[in-house]
């Protein structure tokens, strides 16, 4: 899966479970997607992440979340590679 670069002062943009008051965290999104979303198509769940991924200010590639979507629609898991800056 795709690598995202986060400064340490936004990453209550990322994390569900941050101490942060940013209130868009992709984290808690993704992990809805994943359970709502699970068998629907990739053109379904491609634009709700990045709609989520816009509102958290994360700057994820088309191809990040494309693998991100795929891997809600298969129901495979999915790993971020996170570097905190």
């Amino acid at each position: 899966m795709g690598d995202i670069r986060v400064d340490r002062r936004h990453l209550d943009r990322l994390l569900a479970d941050s101490a942060g008051t940013y209130g868009a965290p992709y984290q808690r999104t993704f992990t809805e997607l994943a359970e709502t979303h699970r068998g629907r198509p990739v053109a379904e769940i491609l634009p709700l992440l990045r709609r989520a991924a816009d509102r958290a200010l994360l700057e994820f590639t088309h191809a990040d979340l494309r693998e991100q979507a795929t891997a809600i629609s298969t129901g495979e898991p999915c790993v971020l590679r996170v570097t905190v800056t």
